[in-house]
C-alpha cells in the first residue's frame, strides 16, 4: 500500500496522521506541531489558527522534513 504522496491541501490532522500513522489523531497532531515548533522555518505554522495547510505550505513542510 505504498502510494505516492501528492502536494495538495491537507487538513492539519490528516497530514499529521500521514507522518505518525501509529498514534491517535490528536497525538499525531501534537507531535507534528512539536516538530514545527523546534524548526525555525516552520515555527510560523504553529502560530497560525488554521484548519488546513495549503499546497505551498505542504510543499515547504515536505522540503524540510521529508515526505510522510
Amino acid at each position: 500500500m505504498n502510494q505516492e504522496f501528492k502536494i495538495r491541501t491537507y487538513g492539519r490532522t490528516e497530514l499529521a496522521q500521514l507522518y505518525c500513522p501509529t498514534v491517535v489523531p490528536q497525538s499525531a497532531y501534537r507531535k507534528l506541531m512539536g516538530w514545527f515548533s523546534i524548526n525555525p522555518q516552520l515555527r510560523f505554522l504553529c502560530e497560525q489558527k488554521q484548519r488546513s495547510f495549503n499546497p505551498a505550505q505542504v510543499a515547504l513542510i515536505v522540503s524540510i522534513i521529508g515526505e510522510p
